[in-house]
């Protein structure tokens, strides 16, 4: 009995292959989900310990300033996101790369998936997965850390309001790793590039023409142009996504506007889909290490 294109599809969509390609990867990586809950579960009990100590010391702040009881739980969520913002970088050194050297590449190639739909599965796991992983995780470690916080900070004579008003706005965490996701993205789509075409060393690959670059630069025209983008790349996230207040240096005001209509935003997502066009064709081409 022949095969019709339209019962081809419906077979593929039934049995879902970038779902399962998603979940082979998070299979086949656990440092996805146990680095994160690691660092979480130091970061809850360096939480609790700063709490009380703050609570015991009796601490105070002026009407400018949060209150130091508040800080553990303001600042948990930041090593938790860090922490999956490297695991993803390493994680896309090694997703296309490691498949050519175990020569596992072979078996996943005999199997009815595409080059295009394992290549995009490899990068939603630093682009969706993660950064899921992170805020589920920080959410939870806020909520562990709520009580004791709420305790503490009564005892210690402030305000239930002004402890409120000073935990972070679940919404603006969102929107803070979701634009730190868009604007690091061409990193994670570049380093997935270079990790489809390394023969060896796909870290030393993925840095170190930026670094000549910046070298030839200096060394040519005394200047820091390119360095200066690279930094930019790095850390405009904050500056682009968020406005500070008057007065102030802490970007704490949501700026959606701004960072959208940001030129490095776009240029940036538009060199990240051509890396992944191009990783999918690598990978296509490419036989084992």
């Amino acid at each position: 009995m022949m095969t019709t294109p339209s019962s081809s599809v419906q077979e593929t969509a039934v049995t879902r292959p970038f779902y399962w390609s998603v979940r082979r990867e998070i299979w086949e990586n656990r440092s996805v989900y146990l680095a994160p809950l690691i660092i979480t579960a130091f970061v809850l009990f360096g939480s609790f310990i700063a709490t009380f100590v703050a609570g015991a010391a009796r601490a105070r702040s002026d009407s400018n300033q949060k209150p130091a009881i508040v800080k553990p739980i303001n600042t948990a969520p930041a090593p938790i996101m860090l922490t999956t913002i490297l695991v993803g970088f390493f994680y896309c050194l090694d997703a296309l790369y490691g498949e050519r050297r175990d020569r596992s590449i072979l078996f996943w190639k005999s199997l009815p998936v595409s080059d295009r739909t394992t290549v995009l599965s490899k990068a939603s796991i630093p682009l969706v997965v993660l950064p899921i992983i992170a805020l589920t995780l920080s959410f939870a470690t806020q909520l562990i850390l709520l009580p004791a916080t709420f305790a503490v900070s009564l005892g210690s004579g402030v305000s239930s309001g002004r402890m409120w008003a000073s935990i972070p706005d679940p919404l603006g965490m969102i929107y803070g790793l979701t634009a730190h996701i868009l604007w690091y993205a061409p990193i994670y789509c570049w380093v997935l590039l270079v990790s489809a075409w390394a023969r060896r060393a796909p870290i030393l690959w993925a840095v170190l023409p930026f670094l000549a670059v910046a070298a030839i630069e200096r060394i040519t025209f005394n200047t820091w142009y390119f360095m200066y983008m690279l930094q930019y790349r790095m850390t405009g996230a904050m500056k682009e996504a968020f406005k500070s207040k008057p007065g102030s240096k802490d970007f704490t005001q949501l700026d959606p506007l701004n960072f959208l209509s940001t030129p490095g935003l776009w240029v940036g997502l538009i060199f990240a889909a051509g890396c992944l066009a191009a990783a999918v064709r690598l990978r296509h081409k490419r036989e084992p290490i």
